[in-house]
């Protein structure tokens, strides 16, 4: 069972190096642009202040994660000598996807915190300072890989507010979600998933209900109607798009999609070409 892989083909993450090198003065990130940010203080020291006006000093190499658009703010001097490394982050379909909506809001991680990913590190490190060609285009890659690396590590922490992730990280419901996933077409049903799970029917829907937030037929609709808002937005046609997430018609995904988002299909599609942030 993978639980990160059909995830990641639907809801891939783009990465676009915009800064590398010594950094100096203030940057601040207003939340609005349509993607997150991962930030790398590679040495020196850096000043973080979030959305909340918490600030943060950092005073080792550090690793600063926000999967969403999210206010914060970047700050440093010339004492400091700060040596960071920045890349956006683009999730497909959106920011407000099933897995970026599924994330915290930041993580704020020491790089001895994440000895998974040190030789990555390490080997983004090497690019961004050697100056050598196509170290850009390296280096999105490597930001990339960092993101799933960063997704494992979350899927390894048992402390996690209710949702997708926090399922996904329970022994008992991961091969449930991951059915979900991979079938979102099929019709299923608590029995089937409770059996996926070797639980009873009744403690399963009870313990998905408290680790996810959700009923198991509630959580389904949410992922369908994920599925079809990127679909939406790649241009598919809707009578397409019902077949594929398990709707008889596109009138029976309409009434889903109005319930779920309280705009119908059409209505959301405008929206989201209008605005560029979910």
């Amino acid at each position: 069972m993978d639980r990160l892989s059909t995830l990641l083909a639907h809801f891939g993450v783009s990465a676009g190096t915009f800064h590398s090198g010594a950094f100096c003065g203030t940057t601040g990130f207003d939340g609005h642009q349509d993607c997150g940010h991962l930030h790398l203080l590679q040495g020196g020291e850096l000043g973080l202040k979030l959305a909340d006006e918490r600030e943060i000093q950092l005073t080792k190499p550090t690793l600063m994660f926000f999967p969403r658009p999210y206010r914060h703010r970047l700050f440093a001097s010339d004492a400091f000598e700060t040596q960071l490394v920045c890349a956006s982050l683009t999730f497909d379909g959106g920011a407000g996807n099933a897995l970026a909506a599924a994330l915290p809001d930041y993580l704020v991680l020491e790089l001895d915190e994440l000895p998974m990913m040190a030789g990555t590190l390490e080997w983004l490190f090497n690019e961004a300072f050697a100056g050598t060609c196509g170290r850009e285009a390296m280096m999105d890659r490597l930001f990339e890989l960092l993101v799933i690396q960063l997704l494992r590590h979350i899927l390894s922490n048992r402390e996690q507010s209710p949702g997708m992730m926090a399922g996904l990280a329970d022994s008992r419901l991961a091969r449930s979600l991951s059915l979900m996933h991979d079938e979102p077409a099929k019709a299923w049903t608590v029995a089937e998933l409770s059996a996926a799970a070797n639980m009873s029917r009744a403690s399963f829907a009870e313990h998905f209900r408290l680790v996810v937030g959700q009923t198991p037929v509630d959580y389904l609709v949410s992922w369908r109607i994920s599925l079809a808002q990127k679909r939406l937005r790649e241009g598919r046609p809707i009578a397409l798009i019902a077949d594929e997430v398990g709707y008889e018609s596109p009138s029976a995904l309409a009434r889903a999609f109005r319930r779920k988002t309280g705009l119908s299909p059409r209505e959301w599609t405008r929206s989201a070409q209008k605005s560029p942030v979910d």
